[in-house]
């Protein structure tokens, strides 16, 4: 089953509750994209928008910290309302990090830049609940989607397979109706998409049309 999960940092930010709400039947997580400034060039959103937003919506909020200290906020995230937490490979401390977002009952994801090969994930796919893949580059939303990023997320794939482990492939930058088949046939099965639903005039339509592109090609794949 593919999981559809809106990233709020193309929604109006002036209405985010409204926004939220109007994607709600057609999501399965909210993506909510967290940048320091330092980590990456901009700045966004943390726990206090993240415990108002948690009082207008029962998803699972998939907290992206793009972050170089995620380990100092990750408590305040998860006493905020987040359901789970995503730091990136290249900040280090990677077992550590993990290790804490799951002690404090936080879904513990791990997430990959592009340029980043895989092998920087490999010895880690065991401590996650989660393997995010970019598709862009963190930092802003609209980009376009980087088809150099499917094989490596075709490989995680296949070392998740292969070694029997439950942790969910995610991808994030640029996904639309076009690039959901690729991913989905490359393995991914949880899709953050921003500006594709965000930017529409009917965002619950746009996320409904970009599920079933990606089942679509999940039924092909299988």
């Amino acid at each position: 089953m593919l999981k559809i999960a809106p990233s709020v940092l193309s929604a109006d930010f002036g209405g985010l509750a409204e926004a939220v709400g109007e994607v709600t039947a057609e999501a399965d997580w909210l993506h909510i994209d967290v940048m320091d400034g330092h980590f990456v060039p901009n700045l966004t959103i943390g726990p206090p928008v993240v415990q108002s937003l948690r009082k207008h919506s029962g998803l699972f909020f998939d907290c992206h910290l793009m972050m170089t200290d995620p380990g100092a906020y990750l408590e305040a995230f998860r006493r905020a309302g987040a359901d789970g937490c995503t730091v990136h490979v290249e900040v280090g401390q990677t077992s550590a990090l993990l290790a804490e977002a799951k002690s404090l009952g936080l879904r513990a994801g791990l997430a990959v830049n592009p340029e980043t090969p895989y092998e920087a994930i490999d010895p880690f796919l065991d401590e996650a609940d989660l393997i995010l893949c970019m598709t862009v580059h963190p930092g802003f939303g609209g980009q376009s989607f980087m088809a150099e990023v499917l094989p490596k997320i075709a490989r995680t794939r296949q070392e998740l397979d292969r070694r029997g482990l439950g942790a969910e492939l995610e991808v994030d930058g640029g996904i639309d109706e076009e690039t959901a088949p690729l991913v989905v046939a490359a393995g991914a099965r949880v899709l953050v998409a921003g500006s594709a639903v965000f930017g529409a005039d009917r965002p619950w339509e746009a996320a409904r049309r970009i599920r079933e592109a990606g089942e679509k090609a999940l039924a092909g794949h299988r």
